[in-house]
């Protein structure tokens, strides 16, 4: 079946409750690179450096890393639904409270608070788009990363838009937004069915034990490294009016959407899941090399550029996660999503040290080296690799709302 097709089961013809979840995933991700254009505005306002502004970041996705563990622990006890809304609703209050910070300190203790809502809504966010979705895992996963595409692209344009006038409109603007998000699921979204068995605390660990599972988490681990190196460092090297950067990561995102939604499903079937994600990955360091050593007009063309590699990726990456291992979907997401959002929370801080330590283009060479160490990985263990879940179909939805799929 063709995850485009317009029929019934094809992208564009899904239930009202699938695209209440995928509409409010857009804003959850819009929160990601909201701050992109205003972090030197921020810096600026709070008189603060670099390396205390990225930390935005490293709370950010520290908190979510961790909290990925609580997620299934958390939905399998009170539903699907009630998580999202949980997560919505923390992320309403901490984006809000974002917006009045008085110092760097209080905002990255807020961002933290919106890192744990993040969280709890994004992982549960995908269990419930691929249970609810018509037309199986395929269509599931592109909608839901449409929804990522499209949060990321619009996130920095939102930031620029509104950070002109002050940093702290982008913080009460995604507050706004989540809480539209909040109504949709409340008013769209029917309770998910608990599941049979409840998720404990070790169980996405436990999911790491798969070869082929842990695999893909370290490789994601050092790929995330580079991306967010581009996502948290660049606005520091492009050092550009919110508006000039809101548009180049606008540029970046829907390059990132494009690549994530039509291309990847594309060359995965010319080529094979592997053989893209390992390419990718190579061009993705080739282009950050070039972005920390080139010119400035340069390093806005690879910026924007690396949005296409990182889109391949994205999508590569979410299909091995949900398919190269036999443990239920939501612990196996959140397995790796604990793994790989560690590198999320360490790029953004170590890479302003790393500047301070050196110069400004041995971030990049650093996360050219991540890049390579990722595709390395896929190379070396192809075999525990090895997509599983390709030809699958879905055969019937089990109780916590994730299709169940057969040979």
């Amino acid at each position: 079946m063709d995850p485009f097709d317009s029929g019934a089961g094809g992208l564009l013809k899904q239930p009202k409750s699938v695209w209440a979840t995928a509409g409010a995933s857009v804003v959850a991700f819009m929160g990601i690179g909201l701050v992109d254009p205003i972090l030197p505005s921020i810096a600026q306002g709070l008189d603060a450096t670099a390396s205390q502004v990225s930390l935005l970041f490293t709370s950010y996705f520290l908190i979510t890393a961790v909290a990925m563990l609580v997620t299934g622990f958390v939905s399998s006890r009170i539903g699907g639904r009630r998580t999202l809304l949980l997560g919505l609703a923390f992320v309403v209050v901490f984006a809000g409270l974002a917006g009045t910070s008085g110092s760097v300190g209080e905002l990255v203790g807020y961002r933290a608070g919106w890192g744990l809502g993040n969280a709890l809504f994004v992982s549960t966010a995908l269990a419930v788009i691929v249970g609810a979705a018509a037309g199986g895992s395929a269509a599931a996963i592109l909608l839901y990363e449409s929804a990522l595409g499209l949060g990321m692209a619009c996130g920095p344009l939102l930031g620029a838009l509104l950070g002109d006038a002050s940093w702290r409109y982008p913080f009460f603007g995604t507050a706004f937004l989540m809480a539209v998000g909040f109504l949709c699921i409340t008013v769209f979204l029917k309770e998910q069915p608990k599941p049979a068995r409840r998720t404990s605390l070790l169980d996405p660990l436990k999911a790491l034990g798969h070869g082929g599972l842990a695999s893909a988490a370290v490789s994601a681990f050092f790929y995330n490294y580079t991306f967010f190196t581009v996502l948290a460092f660049t606005p520091f090297v492009l050092n550009m009016s919110p508006y000039r950067s809101g548009a180049v990561f606008f540029a970046w995102g829907v390059l990132l959407a494009v690549f994530s939604v039509i291309v990847a499903p594309r060359l995965q079937k010319r080529f094979g899941s592997l053989q893209v994600l390992g390419g990718s990955l190579v061009l993705l360091a080739a282009d950050v090399l070039v972005l920390g050593y080139g010119s400035h007009t340069t390093a806005v063309v690879c910026t924007i550029l690396s949005g296409a590699f990182i889109g391949v990726n994205n999508t590569v990456y979410t299909e091995l996660a949900l398919g190269v291992s036999d443990a239920p979907r939501p612990v196996a997401s959140a397995g790796y999503n604990f793994v790989r959002w560690f590198a999320a929370a360490a790029a953004p801080f170590f890479a302003p040290k790393i500047e301070e330590w050196t110069d400004i283009d041995i971030p990049f060479v650093v996360a050219a080296v991540t890049a390579v160490a990722g595709a390395v990985v896929v190379v070396v263990r192809r075999k525990a690799l090895t997509y599983r879940a390709e030809e699958l179909e879905p055969k019937h939805a089990t109780e916590d709302g994730v299709a169940v799929f057969a040979n």
